[in-house]
């Protein structure tokens, strides 16, 4: 819980710095250094034996893989260009809504079920995070619709993983994920990075590459991921929302330290209420699980109350 604590807040922070202080301003570029390093380290690992990666069918990757691989695109495209206009602070704020979206979301798609409690609960949310923005002194609405955006396709992205993988039985570690899906997530980057960023590289006189900062960078995304299958293999769902709490709040803590973000007391007490928002349908969440998984272990239990001969005519029909 630690290391996927530290290495989460080390690229966020990491990241803030490339694109906001360190004279690298393109989001696009540094994204596309992070799936490429994915891609090389994610090729190594599989083709060198280290780790089975899970064999993709044609039909499989054309319709699961590149929409996934096209919304993750966009998902770090937007949340690293937000980087630009708003504090780290701010932006953890803002990733409060990402339950009330992914739910809304799922409801849409048909993977979440509409009920008036966790509507009520999504309200609350909502009205956390509207507090929240409206104490924030530096609101730049560029700033604010990138890192929605980000939002938006990260729940979209989530969600089609629900549909299009785990309804499929396909299942992928880390590394296999990165394998397959890093590739596509570069390709779809690579293009507005050359006709979009490249021209303006070129012509940037201020144009500071940093190389090691590049691949410290790059190097941290790639072992966050692979401290989320740590995280995962070793705890459990409500132990990873508890670390994400935990890290939220050191992240905006740290964004005012080292960064000098002012945080108001407005957003301390919009983000507050966001906050308990988000932990009640966490515990909700889990509960529910709790209930299911225990449906599921009575449920075989009832199968010597059938009679046999019944037995006989569901196998026969």
């Amino acid at each position: 819980m630690f290391i996927w604590i530290f290495l989460s807040a080390a690229v966020i922070m990491v990241n803030k710095y490339v694109l906001s202080m360190s004279g690298f301003p393109y989001p696009v570029a540094l994204t596309c250094t992070h799936m490429g390093f994915c891609s090389i380290l994610a090729f190594v690992l599989v083709k060198g034996g280290f780790v089975e990666a899970v064999n993709i069918t044609a039909d499989t990757y054309l319709s699961c893989i590149l929409p996934i691989g096209l919304l993750f695109a966009g998902t770090l495209w937007l949340g690293n260009a937000a980087y630009l206009y708003l504090s780290v602070s701010f932006i953890q704020m803002l990733k409060a809504s990402m339950p009330m979206v992914v739910f809304v979301v799922g409801v849409g798609f048909a993977t979440e079920k509409f009920t008036t409690r966790v509507a009520l609960n999504m309200v609350v949310v909502g009205t956390g995070i509207a507090i929240a923005s409206y104490g924030e002194i530096h609101f730049v609405v560029v700033g604010v619709l990138l890192q929605v955006g980000s939002i938006a396709t990260e729940s979209v992205r989530l969600t089609l993983v629900q549909i299009l993988l785990q309804k499929r039985g396909i299942k992928m570690n880390p590394v296999s994920t990165l394998y397959h899906i890093a590739p596509c997530c570069f390709v779809f980057l690579f293009l507005p990075f050359i006709y979009i960023e490249l021209p303006k590289m070129v012509n940037d006189p201020n144009l500071n590459v940093n190389i090691p900062l590049l691949l410290l960078s790059a190097a941290c995304a790639f072992a966050l991921n692979m401290s989320v299958f740590l995280l995962i293999g070793k705890t459990s769902a409500l132990t990873m929302n508890v670390a994400g709490v935990i890290k939220d709040w050191l992240l905006i803590l740290l964004s005012v330290v080292l960064y000098g973000s002012p945080v108001t007391r407005t957003q301390l007490f919009g983000y507050g209420l966001a906050f308990l928002g988000v932990m009640y349908y966490n515990y909700a969440k889990v509960e529910q699980m709790k209930a299911s998984a225990a449906a599921a272990a009575k449920a075989p239990e009832k199968q010597p109350l059938v009679e046999s001969g019944d037995q006989g005519k569901s196998d026969n029909a």
